[in-house]
C-alpha cells in the first residue's frame, strides 16, 4: 500500500530533473579486472530512454513481510551465530538530502567464517548454523535504519590469482520508484583488501568509492555488546551510492 508521503515523492520525482553523476562515479559496466563483468556487459552501445510513468512511479515492495525481528540477524535462530556483533545503521536520502521513510532495505552477508548459506557457496569455511545471513527493515520516518548481525569474513573468489573479498555487506533498497532501485556493497574502514578488489574499484571516481565505505560510530556502539558501524545511503543524483558491480 503506498503511503500519502510516497505519493507525493512520487509526483515531486516525476517533475524533478535528474542531477546526473559525475564521470567514474558509478561502475562501468565493463571493467576487465572483474572478470564477470566481461561476461555480462552489453556489447553494444545502450540506447538512452527517457523516463515514464512506470519509472517514475512504483509499486511498494515486501513491507507485509518485515517481521519485527527480521533486522536482527544474531536472533533469528535458537543458538548465538559465531563471530563479532556489530550495528550497521544510517539513513537513506534522496538527491536533495531528504529522508525517504518507509521504504524497503534488505541485506544478505556471509558468515564470520566466509562463507554463504547458500548451494552455490562452495568456499573450504564452516558453515554456521545459527545464521543465515539474510535480514530486511523499514526505514522510519526520518529515513533511519538499523541492523544488527555479525561482522562478516573475508573469502576467496577466483577472479584472479590469490584473490579475496573484502569484508562487506550487500543491501537492495527500492526507494519512492524503480528510478530509484539500488543494489550495493558496504565495505568496513581501514580493510587492507580494499585496495586489491576489482569490484570496489570499478568505481573510479575515488569519493564516489569512499561513499560505500562504511565509519565506525561510537554512538551506535553498544557497550560491552556490540561496535556501531555508519552508513548512510542516496538513492538518486550527482552524490548517490554506487552500484553493485
Amino acid at each position: 500500500m503506498t503511503t500519502d508521503f510516497q505519493r507525493g515523492a512520487q509526483l515531486a520525482l516525476k517533475n524533478r530533473p535528474l542531477r546526473r553523476a559525475q564521470p567514474g562515479a558509478q561502475p562501468d559496466y565493463l571493467y576487465p579486472p572483474y572478470g564477470s563483468s566481461v561476461r555480462r556487459a552489453p556489447s553494444q552501445p545502450l540506447v538512452l530512454l527517457p523516463h515514464t510513468l512506470s519509472e517514475l512511479s512504483g509499486p511498494v515492495f515486501g513491507h507485509d513481510r518485515v517481521t519485527p525481528g527480521a533486522a536482527d540477524l544474531t536472533a533469528q535462530h535458537d543458538g548465538v551465530p559465531l563471530g563479532e556483533r556489530i550495528i550497521v545503521s544510517g539513513r537513506v536520502l534522496d538527491e536533495d538530502g531528504r529522508a525517504i521513510p518507509e521504504t524497503l532495505i534488505e541485506i544478505w552477508q556471509c558468515n564470520a567464517a566466509g562463507r554463504y548459506a547458500h548451494r552455490m557457496d562452495t568456499h573450504d569455511a564452516p558453515l554456521d548454523p545459527n545464521f543465515s545471513g539474510y535480514g530486511r527493515v523499514l526505514t522510519d520516518k526520518q529515513g533511519r535504519y538499523s541492523f544488527t548481525t555479525i561482522k562478516p569474513g573475508a573469502y576467496p573468489w577466483r577472479n584472479h590469482p590469490n584473490a579475496w573479498r573484502p569484508a562487506h555487506v550487500h543491501l537492495s533498497l527500492f526507494g519512492l520508484a524503480m528510478a530509484t532501485r539500488l543494489v550495493t556493497q558496504m565495505y568496513f574502514p581501514g580493510d587492507p583488501l580494499l585496495a586489491l578488489d576489482p569490484i570496489y574499484n570499478s568505481t573510479a571516481n575515488p569519493r564516489a568509492r569512499e561513499r560505500l565505505v562504511s565509519a565506525f560510530d561510537l554512538d551506535s556502539t553498544r557497550p560491552e555488546w556490540a561496535l556501531g558501524y555508519l552508513f548512510d545511503i542516496v538513492l538518486r543524483g550527482r552524490d548517490a551510492t554506487p552500484m553493485e558491480q
